[in-house]
């Protein structure tokens, strides 16, 4: 999916490899059947009209537009854990990503509302200890189990002491030991 093996450093194993819930393709399937029915009764209403061939067409470019597209962005848009951290990818023809290091992470939110609910997916929040704006996670299938499973990643490492020196599994600095 998203992190290949020769994109991960050494000793770092992923834990967990994420798409987005198959809801966010739920408007878009209907939109294609709406499109597929006004097709079929153009044709079958009027097979000899001129019109037919322009709703043909505006229905092709309407599948193309709200259908393949959404469908293209759902299938290239990935989440993925590591041992070592949160990496997000996406994007059609540019990829992006963005990826941050659990020892940076220092909240993780999540956020559920009633329809999230009935599918079993929601959004996680992840803050992190940067000046840039924390990542989010939309429609993340079974996301209590993954929110669970990063809390014991991020505090497998924690000593469980608040002395405030370093985070866990953050880099030895040099000059330090």
């Amino acid at each position: 999916m998203a992190l290949r093996e020769r994109d991960l450093t050494d000793g770092e194993t992923v834990v967990l490899e994420l798409r987005e819930h198959a809801k966010a393709l739920l408007w878009p399937f209907v939109l294609l059947l709406l499109l597929a029915a006004v097709c079929v009764a153009t044709v079958v209403l009027s097979p000899s009209d001129p019109l037919t061939w322009g709703v043909l067409g505006l229905s092709a470019l309407g599948a193309v537009a709200w259908v393949l597209v959404p469908w293209l962005r759902w299938r290239t848009t990935s989440y993925s854990v590591t041992t070592h951290r949160i990496a997000q990818r996406s994007g059609i023809l540019t990829r992006v990503g963005r990826d941050i290091p659990l020892y940076r992470i220092n909240d993780v939110a999540l956020e559920k509302d009633v329809v999230d609910r009935l599918f079993g997916c929601g959004t996680l929040v992840v803050s992190d200890a940067t000046e840039k704006q924390g990542m989010e996670l939309h429609d993340v299938p079974r996301v209590d189990e993954v929110h669970v499973r990063l809390q014991e990643l991020l505090y497998s490492a924690d000593d469980g002491s608040d002395d405030g020196e370093w985070p866990p599994r953050e880099p030895t600095r040099r000059g330090r030991r």
